[in-house]
């Protein structure tokens, strides 16, 4: 029999690097692998649904599940407040089921604080410029957000030795393939699973 406590697998990246895109793939590619919905403050980009891609809160519910310490990890990023609810998180990988994070540089340290065991793996674009003409192509913020999330992400960018795995996204199917590669990997790694095998005498 092969017991496992799910992995937690947490994807950081800077704003533009590809991340949702990223994890949104490997959600159909990995239909098994949990997504944690993370809790904001800010308000829907579009596109996006509540419950799905986040839960959209108001500020003061937020600080109340603070208050009683319900959130995993919370950051506070580009002005507005996220965080991970731990109870759903918890319950989930120990049933065995991995989940995937995707969470800010910050959170990312807090949840490597609490679970020792995560993979955190770091997305990047090939370039700065690349990075600021994504941005750009969204056409969805102010030039002085773009110039503050720009700023941000060289922040961030210093910060990539601190995860196990970097990916840089020149072309999304490769990227994407990079890390379906990773989760397929650590799920096999020895150190994750219980194995017993109660007619086989193993001898090293």
């Amino acid at each position: 029999m092969i017991r496992r406590r799910g992995t937690l697998f947490v994807v950081s990246a800077p704003s533009g690097a590809g991340k949702t895109t990223l994890c949104r793939e490997i959600r159909r590619r990995l239909p098994d692998v949990r997504y944690s919905v993370s809790c904001t403050t800010r308000v829907p980009r579009a596109g996006e649904v509540d419950g799905a891609d986040f839960r959209f809160i108001a500020e003061d519910e937020f600080r109340v599940m603070l208050e009683r310490e319900e959130l995993a990890e919370w950051a506070t990023v580009h002005g507005h407040l996220y965080g991970t609810p731990a109870a759903p998180l918890e319950a989930a990988l120990g049933q065995g089921h991995d989940v995937l994070l995707d969470i800010d540089t910050q959170g990312a340290a807090q949840l490597r604080a609490r679970y020792p065991e995560a993979v955190l793996v770091f997305i990047v674009a090939p370039s700065m410029a690349e990075l600021e003409q994504r941005l750009r192509e969204r056409r969805s913020d102010a030039e002085s957000e773009i110039a503050r999330r720009l700023a941000r992400a060289r922040e961030e960018i210093a910060l990539w030795r601190r995860y196990d795995y970097l990916i840089v996204n020149r072309d999304v199917k490769d990227a994407m393939e990079h890390l379906e590669s990773i989760i397929l990997a650590e799920r096999c790694r020895t150190a994750r699973l219980g194995l017993t095998f109660p007619d086989l005498e193993v001898t090293t």
